[in-house]
C-alpha cells in the first residue's frame, strides 16, 4: 500500500508533467492576449476613436500580424498539448492531482478573476468620465468573455476528478473563433505579398524625404538647385542618393523653375496611399502626411523651397 502510494506520488511529480503543464498555461496565456489583441485591432479599425484622427494602416498592421503569427504557432500547441495532457489523465489517474497543475490552473483562476474585477471597474469608471464610448464597450466585452470562458472552463475542470467532453467543445469554439478571426484579419492587413509592395512604398517616401533634405541643404549651401541627384552624393558626410529599393533604379528628379527653387521627385508606387496614411487633427502632422500621399504607379510631387523659411547659409551668419 505505501509502495503504491509512492509510485503515485513519483507519477504526479513527473519533470515532464511540470514541463506540459508548464507549456499549457504558457500557451493558454499567450493565445489569449493574442486574441484579444486582434479582437482589438478590429476594433479600432471598424470604430476609429475620432480624438485620435492619425490612425492608420500602420498603426494597427503591426499589432494585427504579430498576433496572427502568435495564434497561428501557439495556440495549436496550447491544443495538442491539453489533448495530450488529457490523454496522459485516462491512463495515469494520479497526474491529474499533481501539485503543480493544481496550482498553475489556481493561478490562473486567480488572474482571470483579477481581470475581470479590473475590465469591471474600468467600465464603471469610464461611464463615470462620460466616456462609454462603443468601441471601449467592445473592448471591454471581448476580454471580459474571454476571461469569464477560462475562468469557467478550468474552475469546472479542477473541480472534477476525470476528464470531460468539455474540454473537447471547448477546443473547437475556441479554434472556430481563432480561425474565423485570423482569416477576417488577412482582409484588413492584406495578404503577406500585398505587405511587401506596402514596405517598398514605405521606404521610397523615406528615400523622396531624404532625396529632398539633401535637396534643400544643396541650395542653402550653394544658392542654386542641383542639375541631378548625382550632385547629392557628398563622401566626406557618407551620403549617397539612394535608388528605388524594388527597381534598383535612380529616382526621377526634374527642375521646373530654377530661378524659382521649384522642382519634383518622382517614384512607382504599388498601393494608393491615402488609406495608409490618414490624417491628423495636429496641423504639423497632417501637413506632413498629405505632402506625401500617393496613388499607385508613377507620381510626382511638385515642390518650392521658400527662400525665406530656408535662406542661403551665407545669409544666416
Amino acid at each position: 500500500m505505501e509502495q503504491n502510494f509512492q509510485t503515485q506520488e513519483i507519477k504526479r511529480n513527473l519533470p515532464r508533467d511540470v514541463f506540459l503543464h508548464l507549456l499549457a498555461i504558457v500557451t493558454l496565456y499567450w493565445s489569449s492576449i493574442s486574441f484579444v489583441t486582434l479582437l482589438w485591432q478590429f476594433i479600432n479599425y471598424y470604430f476609429p476613436d475620432p480624438l485620435n484622427r492619425y490612425y492608420n494602416y500602420f498603426s494597427f498592421s503591426g499589432p494585427i500580424r504579430f498576433a496572427i503569427a502568435s495564434l497561428i504557432i501557439v495556440f495549436p500547441i496550447y491544443v495538442l498539448v491539453s489533448w495530450y495532457l488529457n490523454k496522459i489523465y485516462r491512463k495515469e489517474s494520479a497526474v491529474r492531482e499533481s501539485k503543480i497543475r493544481k496550482w498553475l490552473i489556481y493561478l490562473t483562476l486567480f488572474v482571470a478573476s483579477l481581470i475581470i474585477i479590473g475590465d469591471l471597474v474600468s467600465v464603471i469608471n469610464t461611464f463615470l468620465g462620460g466616456d462609454l464610448t462603443t468601441r471601449f464597450t467592445l473592448k471591454a466585452l471581448s476580454i471580459l468573455v474571454i476571461a469569464i470562458a477560462i475562468f469557467g472552463y478550468y474552475l469546472d475542470d479542477v473541480r472534477r476528478e476525470n476528464p470531460t467532453k468539455s474540454a473537447k467543445y471547448f477546443a473547437w469554439i475556441s479554434g472556430g473563433l481563432v480561425l474565423i478571426c485570423v482569416i477576417s484579419a488577412f482582409f484588413i492587413v492584406g495578404s503577406p505579398a500585398t505587405a511587401r509592395l506596402i514596405q517598398f512604398d514605405q521606404q521610397k517616401i523615406s528615400d523622396l524625404q531624404n532625396i529632398q533634405y539633401q535637396i534643400v541643404n544643396y541650395w542653402q549651401s550653394k544658392e542654386e538647385l542641383p542639375n541631378s541627384l548625382s550632385d547629392l552624393n557628398d563622401p566626406i558626410s557618407g551620403f549617397a542618393v539612394p535608388v528605388d529599393p524594388q527597381t534598383k533604379q535612380p529616382y526621377e528628379y526634374n527642375i521646373i523653375d530654377q530661378d524659382n527653387l521649384i522642382f519634383q521627385l518622382c517614384a512607382q508606387f504599388n498601393k494608393d496611399g491615402q488609406a495608409m496614411y490618414g490624417e491628423s487633427m495636429y496641423a504639423p502632422a497632417k501637413a506632413i502626411s498629405e505632402n506625401w500621399v500617393h496613388a499607385s504607379g508613377m507620381v510626382c510631387f511638385d515642390r518650392k523651397i521658400d527662400k525665406d523659411l530656408y535662406p542661403p547659409l551665407n545669409k544666416k551668419q
